[in-house]
């Protein structure tokens, strides 16, 4: 595998343009599975069976690793010998009969429409820091994007006069609207709050911590739980609550399942289409919770 893996992991980087997060898991899959190889002494793509494939993955389970991982590692062997396959190095698939383990989906909570507007409304100061957080509760809101995306984005992402907001994850790229809730609270941000924070330093970034340096993803989760907590939400809430809640809502009030597929960046549309069913899900609890004879 030391010849093949280099151009496998070459072609995800040039001609499938996948992210680096992306990149560096199939890299750490599949250096794990050539350690393992090596180990059963297996030097050579050529010599891999099924059999030894299916070892590995019994290997892997009998080191307690969860049943996400070993799909996932499945997933990454699979993709890489199918593309070995495709260059021409081996002569059969090993992984063609290959299943990956069952993962039983856990439905991701969402908020209700009226927790959502408590959270949002909950920094309603003028402080810079606070101008600065209810643009980014309402800017992720709005367009659904991840917490990585939204703590990386640069002021030219954003075009508050078109209403959208240009994220970037590797080489994709993808275009978001976003409504006028959303462009109020950032140009705010950006006239009254954002020269503040950065206290005399310069940064293509959009939002900055209160020492004008990149917000983190951790930084932003403990904001989000601070005003969790005010707005009266019990359940966990992290910033993919919001990502899911946008989600749900969007599906909720009509929106076609292919353009809120498109918003998140999604390439499996199965994927948005699990989000019809949370809000069906909520709506029943709603209706059970309120209605005198539910």
């Amino acid at each position: 595998m030391s010849l093949e893996l280099p151009l496998f992991i070459d072609y995800l980087k040039e001609q499938k343009n996948a992210s680096s997060s992306t990149v560096d898991s199939y890299q750490r899959d599949l250096r794990r599975l050539e350690s393992y190889l090596a180990d059963c002494g297996v030097e050579e793509v050529q010599n891999v069976t099924a059999t030894t494939l299916n070892s590995y993955i019994l290997y892997l389970e009998k080191q307690g690793l969860s049943t996400a991982t070993v799909s996932r590692s499945v997933s990454s062997m699979k993709a890489f010998f199918h593309f070995v396959y495709r260059k021409h190095k081996i002569e059969d698939d090993p992984t063609e009969e290959i299943k990956a383990p069952h993962i039983d989906k856990k439905m991701p909570g969402i908020l209700s429409i009226e927790e959502t507007e408590r959270l949002l409304a909950q920094p309603s100061g003028d402080s810079p820091k606070e101008l600065r957080d209810r643009a980014m509760l309402e800017l992720l809101y709005a367009t659904g994007m991840r917490v990585s995306e939204l703590v990386s984005l640069t002021v030219d992402a954003v075009c508050l006069n078109l209403n959208y907001v240009l994220c970037r994850d590797g080489g994709k790229e993808r275009v978001i609207p976003f409504g006028d809730q959303a462009k109020n609270a950032v140009l705010r941000y950006q006239r009254e709050g954002r020269e503040a924070l950065l206290k005399g330093a310069s940064s293509d970034l959009l939002f900055v911590n209160c020492s004008g340096k990149p917000m983190s993803r951790q930084g932003f989760w403990k904001v989000l739980k601070s005003y969790a907590a005010k707005a009266g939400i019990s359940s966990d809430i992290t910033p993919q609550t919001i990502r899911h809640s946008f989600a749900a809502h969007m599906l909720q009030n009509g929106a076609p399942v292919k353009s809120v597929q498109e918003m998140l960046g999604h390439s499996d549309i199965s994927t948005t289409q699990a989000y019809l069913n949370l809000g069906l899900d909520n709506a029943q609890r709603v209706y059970h919770a309120s209605h005198p004879r539910g």
